[in-house]
């Protein structure tokens, strides 16, 4: 780093102990930018990130500092915010937690970057950007689905014209979480308590809002079904407790220029496709599928004539005929690109459109699929102001 300005700042990141916070914003973006020696930015600065851990058990902040080798951890969060060496605020807390916090840091003149969702409900998150917006203060949502490799590849190729005209996405999600009475349930038990948040409408939905938003259109009306498959699973502790909030969504999106997205998100599932997301889009010229990693197309010329008939061993093989988009083509961690054009929109007022009014609207789409679904009808969504 010589002959160059290393301009350090201060982070508070709150809520990092999950197993979410510490592998992709605390090892895999913050700690690796400040492995590879910080962002430089356009200016020539370099920016490193000087993280505080927060949060309520002492023990595990310890622990955790020592692994990566920081030495500041607390579980003062008002000490944090009072002192203004800490510039930035991020919550990564359950999201029933979120709210209180965010605006202690708006108080305190935080710049703030969050987990998603935002807040508990639309009104709440109107609430956040309310309070931001007033305080004049710079502002982040995790959107990080918009930097994966199969998705900036899917991107490319629409933005290209090879699919021309979309016509249709069909979004698949999902994985079976095991509800511990046969082996470990990999996934925390408040996913499936309502009154603490939990739901898979408000968990997911809040990601297609973003994804669908930013690459094929922005969405006008929802239709959804909710369900609660798994009944019954086993906490921490080992003790069997009843779900109250769904374990399975089946949502569809009516977009600009008749775009339909129809999106099947569920913790009651098991895989046979290529990946844990995959997004099939169809176009006038040519679809596209896209996993998280990789994107592959096939076009009007590779297409098949399919014909119909039930009563015969089909002898095509529809793998054939689709190739592999940009393939081997390296992509770095999304949380970690996001991050860096956070710290950059900081430091430098590089522009950074992800703001709490995006993550609001994720908001917006999951309350009103949750309406959709208690009123059994097509609810349309309208332009939030703030």
């Amino acid at each position: 780093m010589e002959n160059q300005k290393v301009r350090n700042i201060g982070i508070i990141m709150n809520g990092v102990t999950g197993r979410m916070g510490t592998r992709q914003h605390l090892e895999r973006s913050i700690f690796a930018i400040r492995q590879q020696g910080g962002v430089k930015t356009k200016s020539g600065m370099v920016i490193l990130p000087d993280p505080i851990l927060v949060g309520r058990n002492e023990e595990k902040l310890k622990a955790l500092a020592q692994t990566y080798g920081l030495q500041r951890y607390t579980t003062d969060l008002n000490a944090c915010l009072a002192d203004p060496y800490n510039e930035i605020y991020f919550d990564a807390q359950t999201t029933n937690n979120r709210a209180k916090s965010v605006l202690k840091a708006v108080a305190a003149g935080k710049a703030i970057y969050s987990e998603k969702p935002v807040a508990s409900n639309l009104e709440e998150a109107l609430t956040l950007c309310r309070a931001i917006k007033a305080a004049g203060i710079k502002n982040g949502v995790v959107q990080d689905k918009l930097w994966l490799p199969g998705i900036l590849k899917l991107k490319h190729l629409i933005d290209s014209g090879a699919l021309g005209k979309v016509l249709s996405v069909r979004g698949e999600f999902g994985y079976w979480v095991f509800d511990g009475k046969s082996q470990p349930c990999q996934r925390p038990s408040w996913n499936y308590r309502k009154e603490d948040g939990g739901g898979i409408i408000a968990d997911m939905l809040c990601h297609w809002r973003y994804v669908v938003d930013n690459i094929f259109g922005k969405v006008r009306s929802v239709s959804c079904l909710g369900a609660t498959h798994v009944e019954t699973r086993i906490d921490e502790a080992g003790k069997e407790y009843r779900c109250t909030a769904e374990d399975a969504a089946y949502a569809t999106f009516l977009c600009d220029e008749g775009i339909v997205c129809h999106f099947n998100s569920s913790w009651a599932v098991r895989v046979r496709r290529d990946d844990l997301l995959t997004l099939q889009v169809d176009g006038t010229n040519g679809t596209a599928v896209a996993g998280l990693q990789k994107c592959f197309y096939q076009n009007t010329g590779a297409t098949p004539t399919c014909v119909w008939d039930p009563d015969a061993d089909n002898p095509a093989n529809y793998f054939e005929g689709w190739q592999e988009v940009q393939a081997g083509q390296k992509f770095d961690n999304a949380f970690r690109i996001e991050w860096e054009f956070f710290l950059k929109h900081v430091v430098e007022n590089e522009p950074f459109p992800w703001t709490f009014v995006e993550g609001a609207k994720g908001i917006q789409l999951a309350d009103l699929a949750l309406k959709s679904w208690a009123e059994r009808k097509w609810i349309d969504l309208a332009d939030l102001t703030v």
